[in-house]
Formats: C-alpha cells, structure tokens, sequence
C-alpha cells in the first residue's frame, strides 16, 4: 500500500531499475508518516562511503507524537539495501551518468519501504513528448467514453 508518490520523479527521468530498500527512521518519524506527513517531492538518493543515504525527504512531526525531542523534518536518513544491490548501483552511477530518485514510501508487512529508481534525466523535449502522449490518450479515452453513451 503506498503512502505518497513522487509524481516529480517521472516526469523528470526515465526510470530504468527499482530498487525497494528500508529506512532508518526515528520513532516520531514512523508516527509521522502513518499521518500521512511525508513529502517526496524535492528529495534525492546520494552513496557515500558505499552507502546510500535519502537527503531532502520532508517529514512533518506531530505536535502530540514529539513532545520530548527536537524533530528535524529534513534530516538525512539512511536507506538500507544488501551489499550486492548497493555495490551494483555504485557501478551504475559513477559510471554511466545514472542518477538514484526515491520513487515512493509504501508499506511492506507493517515496515516502511523506500522504492528507489535507477534513473536518466528526461530532456526537455522528452517531457514534451510525455505530455502530449499523455494528451492524446487522455482525448482517446474521452471520445470512448462518449461514444458508449
């Protein structure tokens, strides 16, 4: 079940792999998210020091679930994937001008789940393209509709 999208991410880059990793969240940000206090929209995935850390993810706190400690609505959060996967996205990064964006927050048997997508930047006229596609579909699927009436 998923808790927010990031519609962004699309519309920027081609998504060519996913990934689904956890994160390390603190016990007012898992109260948040429940909430539905996240937002996707301006955040990236970065590796360092062969790890793979969520910067930019806003989380709101709730005023009743964080009385006792100071909440940091964008602090960095650690993402957690096996060895394997984060050494093949280090290969893809660095080598071939991929980029990481998380895709979504989902829940997977009561755990939050980042999706994160191996992406490569959209051009603009690629985002034109998109869009009229998405057009002509949505126009298609009108003209359907009108004519089982």
């Amino acid at each position: 079940m998923s808790i927010v999208d990031n519609k962004k991410a699309f519309h920027d880059f081609f998504i060519e792999e996913r990934f689904e990793a956890g994160i390390a969240l603190e016990g007012w940000e898992v109260k948040s998210i429940r909430a539905g206090r996240v937002q996707l929209k301006e955040a990236y995935v970065v590796i360092r020091n062969a790890e793979i850390f969520l910067f930019g993810a806003h989380i709101s706190a709730l005023p009743t679930a964080s009385t006792h400690v100071s909440p940091e609505p964008l602090r960095t959060r650690k993402l957690l994937l096996k060895a394997e996967e984060i050494k093949r996205l280090i290969g893809k990064v660095e080598r071939s001008g991929y980029t990481l964006v998380p895709l979504n927050l989902h829940y997977q048997r009561g755990r939050i789940k980042c999706e994160i997508g191996l992406a490569k930047g959209k051009k603009q006229h690629d985002k034109r393209d998109t869009e009229r596609e998405r057009d002509a579909e949505r126009e298609i699927s009108r003209v359907m509709k009108q004519n089982r009436r």
